[in-house]
C-alpha cells in the first residue's frame, strides 16, 4: 500500500493510531522520496534486506516489489500488525522488536528512516554488528550527519572514526520537513555507508572503544587523555613520538587513520607484555 499525503490521515484513523513521539514516528508521505531511498540500495539477486522502523510501509511498498528475502522491523506492535495486512508473502518477514535487540549479522543491505532520538545509537549498533552488510541507506536529521562525516573539529568524534575506518559515507540528498507527517522541525538527509569488506571489524571496534575514552575530555591534550587511558606515561610518550603526534594536540585534531595506528601499537605492546 502506497503511503502518501492524501491517505496518511485516513490510514492512521482506521487503525486508531496517533504518531508516537517516543518512537520518533514521522511518516514519510512523499512516494518520490521513498522510491529514491529504496533505489539507493541497488538490490541484487542474492541480497538479504532489512528495513528498520518500517512503520506504515512507506519504504516497504517499494521494497516488497523485489523477490529477495526481506525483513520489515518495527518496535511498535500497531505498525507490525498493520504491515501484516498488506505484505503477507513467503519472502517477507515482519518482526515486532527493537533494532538494538535484533540480530543484524546476516543482512547484506539495511535501510531505514531512523528515529531521530536514536540515530547515533542505531548507526553505531549497525556498524558494529551488521558484519555481512555491504551498504546502509539511512535518513537522519541534517545536523546529526555532521557527527558522522566530520574529520576534524567539534563535530568529529568516535563515531566518525568508526564509520571512516569501516568504509565510505556519502550524503545523497535532503528531504524537506513537508515530506513527513507530522512534519519534524528540521530538514532530513539521506546518506549511504558502504563497508569495506577488507576492514578488520574487531580491530576497528576496539579502536572505536579506545576513542570513546580519549574523547571523554575533549579540551584536554591527547597526551593527558592517552596517559590516563594507558596508565603508563612511558608507553604514552613512545606512541605519540612514533606517530609524530604533538603532545599538545587535542583529540579532535588527530586523523582517524592515526587512531587506528595508535590502537595497533597499544595492541602490540599488550602482546609483548603477555609473552614476558
Amino acid at each position: 500500500m502506497e503511503i502518501n499525503s492524501k491517505n496518511i490521515k485516513s490510514v492512521l484513523g482506521e487503525i486508531g493510531v496517533t504518531p508516537d513521539i517516543n518512537y520518533g514516528q514521522n511518516f514519510l508521505i512523499e512516494p518520490i522520496f521513498s522510491k529514491r531511498i529504496v533505489d539507493l540500495l541497488n538490490i541484487q539477486n542474492n541480497d538479504k534486506i532489512l528495513e528498520i522502523g518500517a512503520g506504515l510501509g512507506s519504504l516497504s511498498h517499494f521494497l516488497t516489489s523485489f523477490s529477495n528475502d526481506i525483513t520489515l522491523l518495527d518496535v511498535d506492535n500497531n505498525m507490525t500488525t498493520f504491515l501484516q495486512l498488506f505484505y503477507k508473502s513467503d519472502n517477507v518477514k515482519i518482526i515486532n522488536n527493537d533494532i538494538r535487540r535484533t540480530n543484524v549479522s546476516t543482512y547484506t543491505k539495511i535501510v531505514s528512516n531512523l528515529p531521530y532520538n536514536l540515530t547515533t545509537e542505531i548507526v553505531v549498533y549497525l556498524c558494529l554488528n551488521a558484519v555481512e552488510s555491504c551498504r546502509l541507506v539511512l535518513m537522519c536529521e541534517n545536523e546529526t550527519l555532521l557527527h558522522f562525516t566530520s574529520l576534524s573539529g567539534k563535530d568529529y568524534g568516535p563515531v566518525s572514526v568508526l564509520i571512516h575506518l569501516l568504509g565510505d559515507i556519502k550524503k545523497e540528498f535532503t528531504v524537506p520537513a513537508s515530506a513527513f507527517y507530522p512534519s519534524p522541525k528540521c530538514t532530513s538527509t539521506v546518506f549511504t555507508i558502504d563497508f569495506n569488506s577488507q576492514s578488520n571489524r574487531n580491530d576497528v571496534k576496539n579502536t572505536y572503544l579506545m576513542c570513546k575514552e580519549l574523547f571523554l575530555n575533549r579540551r584536554k591534550t591527547i597526551y593527558n587523555n592517552l596517559k590516563r587511558y594507558l596508565n603508563n606515561d612511558e608507553l604514552c610518550g613512545n606512541i605519540l613520538n612514533e606517530l609524530g603526534i604533538s603532545f599538545n594536540a587535542r583529540p579532535e585534531e588527530i586523523d582517524y587513520k592515526t587512531y587506528f595506528e595508535m590502537y595497533e601499537r597499544i595492541k602490540l605492546s599488550d602482546a609483548k607484555n603477555t609473552t614476558r
